[in-house]
């Protein structure tokens, strides 16, 4: 697994995508992936420490995991499947760890909120490298 960070978001209001960068912790390496628009703000609003009057869908699953005692340890981009990224989330709760199936950009917006480390299986990113949705 390669640990990631979240680079930049790309808006593009002509084409009307949203793409988020990840860029490579220890490389040049990086990873674009295109997301819908609730999720680009709602980690734009993050970022921007913009604070909501009442929780947002991401802040509240953070509030429902911080109730539960539970903890995210990572989020893993794991899969590129027919030109979509698959994404897990590590979440621990009573000395247990569960892989819980999510969207990438829901992923990485729980994760700006919680702080978690954001790693891509290798595979994925040198697969999306060859199909040109990877830059280096």
């Amino acid at each position: 697994m390669i640990a990631m960070e979240l680079n930049k978001i790309i808006i593009d209001e002509k084409r009307h995508d949203q793409i988020i960068v990840l860029k490579e912790k220890a490389g040049e390496r990086v990873l674009p992936i295109v997301i819908g628009i609730t999720e680009a703000s709602a980690i734009k609003i993050q970022l921007s420490g913009v604070q909501t009057p009442r929780p947002m869908t991401h802040d509240l699953l953070k509030n429902i995991l911080e109730n539960l005692e539970a903890t995210i340890d990572k989020i893993i981009i794991d899969k590129l499947q027919d030109n979509t990224f698959h994404a897990k989330i590590v979440v621990s709760m009573d000395g247990k760890t569960k892989f819980v199936d999510a969207r990438p950009s829901d992923s990485i917006a729980l994760a700006v909120r919680t702080k978690s480390p954001i790693f891509v299986e290798d595979e994925v990113l040198n697969k999306s490298t060859q199909l040109g949705t990877g830059e280096k």
